[in-house]
């Protein structure tokens, strides 16, 4: 049972004080601002700010993004969530961090257009020193419009050198159109259309993604290709339009969140429309239904549009995370 002490109960021993130490579960029940101890589960001091403890990590500090304060496995982490640019700000020492960066998903195109490819996602641990470091969320890609038109490309999601590349934009339904390449490749248009290729980054961190899927020439809905996702490739468009790939998974913020999932493809006609891959991908449309967008902050790719002048989906914008140890 842990019990708050006061400075007369602390002992000096060769020029350093002894402070209460004990393990997380250990803190007091009811801490006082301004209280510390030493953290035996995580090997550093903390005080209690009259909200939360907060861990000096060694040194560490940090700002930027939406912050918060996270358990998981039993480890208290900071956590820097960025929806859109900004820079994240190491003040003092130096430490291993996490991160996760999802660029922008690709739109889909139009006129029973293949589904937009999910951005790429690429995860991983860096260690950063005291400095000021760019972070860049990557806008999602334009739906085709106007009957004629290939979703646009997503754009680069970046961080302290890390880059995830856009999802590609899903192929438009008129001839000749192929998905466009990307972090995850965008779906090829309906009539034999083929998919987009995923890319990978050309530094050392590697990536996540997968191609788009092209389509066959079957009546009556020639259903577009749907578009990769981080987890998954695109699924194939024949009578009805391709699903888009499913996303990956991350447990960064302490919660496991998929993201990155691609776009449906579109139909001609009213046939069932497709479905986005998991984690937000925009679902196809056909001669009734609007295309889906993907959804915001997720990397995901937009649906298809359906019929002979209707519009893709946007595709979501990017999402960096970066976290650690306190």
């Amino acid at each position: 049972m842990s019990k708050t002490r006061t400075l007369s109960d602390l002992v000096q021993t060769e020029g350093a004080i002894t402070l209460p130490s004990g393990t997380t579960a250990e803190r007091p029940a009811n801490p006082a601002p301004g209280q510390q101890r030493f953290n035996t589960d995580v090997g550093f001091t903390e005080v209690y700010d009259g909200n939360e403890w907060i861990g000096d990590v060694r040194g560490f500090i940090a700002e930027g993004g939406t912050e918060t304060t996270i358990t998981d496995g039993g480890v208290n982490y900071k956590v820097h969530t960025f929806t859109s640019s900004d820079t994240f700000n190491v003040i003092s020492g130096s430490r291993d961090v996490e991160y996760l960066v999802v660029a922008g998903g690709g739109g889909g195109g139009s006129d029973t257009g293949g589904g937009g490819g999910a951005g790429g996602f690429v995860d991983g641990t860096l260690s950063l020193s005291a400095d000021t470091y760019s972070v860049v969320v990557g806008s999602g890609g334009t739906g085709g419009v106007l009957g004629s038109e290939t979703g646009g490309n997503g754009n680069n999601s970046t961080f302290a050198g890390v880059v995830a590349i856009g999802g590609g934009g899903g192929a438009k339904g008129a001839n000749p159109s192929e998905g466009a390449d990307g972090g995850s490749g965008g779906g090829g248009r309906r009539n034999t259309g083929t998919g987009g290729s995923a890319l990978q980054p050309t530094s050392a961190f590697g990536g996540f993604g997968n191609d788009g899927a092209g389509a066959t020439n079957v009546s009556p809905n020639f259903g577009g290709g749907g578009g990769g996702g981080a987890g998954a490739p695109g699924q194939q468009g024949s009578d009805l339009a391709g699903a888009g790939g499913n996303g990956r998974a991350s447990s960064v913020t302490g919660t496991s969140v998929t993201y990155a999932g691609g776009g449906g493809g579109g139909n001609f006609s009213t046939g069932t429309v497709a479905s986005g891959g998991s984690g937000g991908g925009g679902a196809g449309g056909n001669d009734t239904t609007a295309a889906a967008n993907g959804v915001a902050n997720s990397g995901s790719g937009g649906g298809g549009g359906g019929g002979n002048d209707l519009n893709g989906g946007a595709g979501g914008s990017g999402i960096v995370i970066v976290r650690y140890q306190i």
